[in-house]
């Protein structure tokens, strides 16, 4: 297939592709699962993951032995020599021709028997690196999963904020209008008809603030995802009522002992100051002596030699094993103070435990104050908003019939539009916050 077809081809894939993310519907699990698909961050733990089951793999095959092959070819020149002797193998040879060429052939093999059990440790810290690898992903994967249900959330509220200001806007155009005809009738002034054009217009302006923080949040969001920029993204929203904002809050204490045993974060902590105790083990290991074994079997052959290369091999044949042991006596405090690091890096870590501990339940307890603080400011909101449009409507009511003034009226207005904000900013301040603290719980994210 030509170049120009194979490029022809790759576009329109790529606008069918682009065609697809712009018509598909996005749901809070839509997103979820693309994050844990596409993130790059993540895509890059799962490699370290693969990297670390061939450590495992490389510490399992130390405890085999090694076997090597060598082969040396040399040509040795004696120019002012008349004749040479050379040892080869078992031969004496004499020769009358100043160069010579020798060959020599080693299998050589070497096992380390004991070296104060540093290889078994290894095994034991690679299989919980490859642990940690994945509880890294696992964190990774939880870490998305928070970010994308607050963005998530911050797009509802964003959306609920643009219909509450498209509302506002629309009654302070309907009040402008009326404002229009009370002037035409001379039972309103032209400074109270301004005020009501600056209401609709500063109404009109913070439409606008409210569909831009809707799109930057909407663009976080893509952008987390990887997904291209400029296309449309359609999100599936779900209407949530009381039921979803007043659900009863599970105890914190339940939430925080679970989190302490399915949390990647405290999990791998844990595993930290297991692998640290396997590093001290290690350290000292440099006290105890190594014992190997080590075997050989060699030959040469050289042009000299009266016999043929088959034969040469044969008797220069030999046959070497060995044992050997290596005990330390003094290294210039090396394992000594390896094992001084050793130790205090497991104090280290233990204290990083307890460090993420509290800090776990600190964000445990900070979300469950604040869905309680929530939903009881909703409730509060909720209460304070029936009041403020009951209000609204009479003066609304009453200014129509030229009874109340256009502050009276701006006033009740914006009570009415300050009431709306703090409902629904209390909502999904308790949704998000109940929702995560399920999340810590063991609960799948769902709205």
């Amino acid at each position: 297939m030509r170049q120009r077809d194979l490029l022809i081809i790759a576009a329109l894939s790529s606008c069918f592709a682009i065609q697809a993310q712009e018509s598909k519907t996005w749901t809070l699990k839509d997103c979820i699962d693309y994050a844990l698909e596409k993130n790059i961050q993540l895509q890059q733990n799962k490699l370290s993951l693969e990297e670390t089951d061939i450590d495992v793999k490389s510490a399992k095959a130390s405890l085999f032995p090694s076997l090597s092959f060598s082969t040396g070819h040399n040509i040795v020149n004696r120019p002012y020599q008349e004749t040479s002797a050379t040892v080869s193998g078992t031969e004496i040879i004499t020769s009358d021709n100043n160069t010579t060429y020798n060959g020599s052939y080693n299998l050589n093999a070497q096992w380390t028997l004991w070296n104060g059990g540093q290889r078994l440790n290894n095994i034991k810290l690679q299989k919980s690196n490859k642990e940690i690898a994945g509880l890294t992903v696992a964190e990774t994967e939880n870490m998305l999963r928070e970010e994308i249900t607050k963005l998530f959330v911050k797009i509802l509220y964003a959306d609920e904020s643009v219909e509450i200001n498209k509302n506002t806007l629309e009654v302070s155009e309907a009040t402008y209008k009326r404002g229009v005809e009370l002037f035409n009738e001379g039972s309103l002034s032209k400074a109270d008809l301004a005020q009501l054009e600056a209401q609709a217009s500063n109404d009109k302006y913070q439409l606008v603030t409210a569909e831009s923080s809707l799109r930057n949040y909407k663009l976080q969001l893509k952008q987390l995802l990887e997904l291209d920029g400029s296309a449309e993204m359609i999100l599936d929203l779900p209407e949530l009522d009381d039921k979803d904002v007043l659900a009863v809050l599970p105890s914190q204490i339940d939430v925080y002992n679970t989190a302490l045993t399915t949390r990647p974060e405290i999990q791998s902590s844990k595993l930290s100051i297991d692998n640290a105790k396997l590093n001290i083990k290690t350290a000292k290991a440099g006290y105890f002596p190594t014992i190997s074994l080590s075997a050989s079997t060699s030959s040469m052959t050289n042009n000299a030699s009266t016999n043929n290369w088959a034969e040469q091999m044969k008797y220069g044949w030999n046959n070497m094993i060995g044992i050997n042991l290596s005990l330390p006596i003094f290294n210039n405090r090396q394992t000594k103070s390896a094992v001084q690091k050793a130790q205090i890096s497991y104090s280290s870590l233990q204290l990083d435990l307890i460090n993420k501990q509290k800090e776990l339940y600190s964000t445990i307890e900070t979300l469950w104050l604040d869905a309680l603080n929530a939903q009881q400011q909703y409730e509060a909101a909720d209460s304070k908003l029936k009041s403020s449009q009951t209000s609204f409507d009479m003066v609304s009511e009453q200014f129509n019939l030229g009874i109340k003034n256009t502050v009276e009226l701006l006033t009740e207005k914006n009570n009415l539009l300050s009431a709306q904000q703090q409902r629904v900013q209390a909502k999904y301040m308790a949704i998000l916050n109940r929702t995560l603290l399920d999340f810590y719980a063991g609960n799948e994210i769902n709205l």
